[in-house]
C-alpha cells in the first residue's frame, strides 16, 4: 500500500512538472508572439496626422499575418510636451515594447529619451523630426518622415509652372507676384524649411516675387481662415498667390474668400502641401491649384516595418536607413492632371 502511494505521488509530480513546463512554454511563446506599440501624438486634430494614424493602424493589422498579435495604444498630447512626457511614462509602465513618438516640442525630447533608455525601449520618432544631436544620443532612436526641403522646392516649382502657363496670375501686370505665406508653426523645422525653400525655388525658376506678409496658423484650417480674413482686409485684391505650409491652411484661406463673398475671378492661386483627402479633392475640383503629396501610406508602412524589425530582430538588415537612423519617404507633385491617380491609390 505504501509503495502504491509513493508511485501515485511520483506520477503526480511528473504530471505537475509537465503542466508547469507546458505552461511556461506557452507563456514564452505568447511573449514572443505579442508586440505592444505605444504611440504618442502631438495633436490628433491635425488632419494629416489623423490620416497617417489610420494608415499606421492598417499596416500594423497586416503585420499580424506574420503570426504576431500587435497591440496599439495611441495617446494625444493636445500639443503639450508635459502631457506627452506623462503619457509616454504611462505606456512604458504598461509594458510597451517600442514607442512611436510624434513630438509636441521637437526641441525637447530629453525626458522621453531618458525614460525609454532606462527601460531599454526603442523609439521611432515620426513626422516631427528631433534635433540631430538628440537623435544621436542612443543607438535605439530612429526617425521616419519626409525631407522637408523637398516639399518646399516642389511647391515652388509648381507655383512657377502655373505662373508661366498663366500670365494672368500677375493681375496688376507689374512683372512680380504679390504673395502671402501661411506658416505652420513657430520654430517648427518643417514650417521654417518649407517657407524658405518655396521662395528660393520660385526665384530659381525665374519668378519675381514681392512678399506682402506671412502669418502663423499652426497647421489649422480655422486659424488660417482668420489670418487670411485679416490679410484680405489689409491687402484687398493685391494678393495674387497664397502659399500654405499644408493643405489645411490652404483650405482655410479659401474659406476666408468664400465667407467674405469675394467672386472667384478675384481669388488668388492657392497652393498646399500634404495631399490630405480634402486637399486632393480640392485639387480635383480645381479649387486648390496644386499640392505636394506627403506619403502617409509609405511613412506608415516604414514605421510598422521598422517597429516589427526592431522588436523581433527580423528583417532589420533589409531596411534602408540614412545615417543608420533616418528613413525618408519622397514627396510627389500633385496637379489636376494626375490627382486621380493619388485618390485611386488610397481607395
Amino acid at each position: 500500500m505504501k509503495l502504491r502511494k509513493i508511485k501515485d505521488t511520483a506520477v503526480l509530480i511528473v504530471f505537475l512538472a509537465a503542466m508547469i513546463w507546458a505552461s511556461c512554454g506557452r507563456s514564452e511563446e505568447n511573449d514572443e508572439k505579442q508586440i505592444y506599440i505605444g504611440v504618442a501624438c502631438y495633436d490628433q486634430k491635425d488632419t494629416f496626422l489623423g490620416e497617417l494614424m489610420e494608415s499606421f493602424k492598417d499596416e500594423c493589422s497586416r503585420l499580424e499575418d506574420k503570426g504576431y498579435d500587435i497591440s496599439l495604444t495611441i495617446m494625444d498630447a493636445a500639443n503639450s510636451q508635459r502631457t506627452q512626457d506623462d503619457q509616454v511614462q504611462e505606456m512604458i509602465s504598461n509594458g510597451c515594447d517600442i514607442l512611436c513618438v510624434n513630438l509636441a516640442d521637437r526641441t525637447d525630447p530629453s525626458e522621453i529619451i531618458d525614460a525609454a533608455r532606462e527601460k531599454n525601449i526603442p523609439i521611432i520618432f515620426f513626422n516631427r523630426e528631433p534635433v540631430e544631436e538628440d537623435l544621436m544620443q542612443w543607438d535605439k532612436l530612429y526617425y521616419v518622415g519626409a525631407p522637408a526641403k523637398q516639399s518646399g522646392q516642389m511647391q515652388g516649382e509648381l507655383a512657377a509652372d502655373l505662373i508661366k502657363e498663366n500670365p494672368s496670375i500677375d493681375r496688376n501686370n507689374d512683372g512680380k507676384i504679390q504673395y502671402v505665406i501661411l506658416e505652420g508653426e513657430l520654430g517648427h523645422q518643417d514650417a521654417i524649411i518649407r517657407t524658405e525653400s518655396v521662395a528660393e525655388s520660385m526665384k530659381e525658376n525665374g519668378v519675381e516675387l514681392e512678399k506682402l506678409s506671412y502669418q502663423t496658423a499652426n497647421w489649422n484650417r480655422a486659424q488660417a481662415q482668420n489670418r487670411m480674413t485679416q490679410l484680405i482686409g489689409q491687402y484687398k485684391n493685391s494678393i495674387e498667390l497664397v502659399i500654405a505650409n499644408n493643405d489645411a491652411m490652404a483650405l482655410g484661406a479659401m474659406d476666408a474668400y468664400e465667407k467674405l463673398g469675394i467672386t472667384e475671378s478675384n481669388y488668388p492661386v492657392f497652393l498646399g502641401i500634404d495631399g490630405t483627402d480634402e486637399g486632393l479633392e480640392a485639387v480635383q475640383q480645381s479649387k486648390l491649384a496644386a499640392t505636394v503629396y506627403n506619403d502617409k501610406e509609405g511613412q506608415a508602412n516604414a514605421m510598422a516595418q521598422l517597429a516589427f524589425a526592431v522588436v523581433t530582430g527580423q528583417g532589420i538588415e533589409d531596411i534602408k536607413f540614412e545615417n543608420q537612423k533616418y528613413i525618408y519617404l519622397p514627396y510627389q507633385k500633385v496637379t489636376p492632371d494626375n490627382v486621380d491617380s493619388f485618390i485611386n491609390d488610397q481607395e
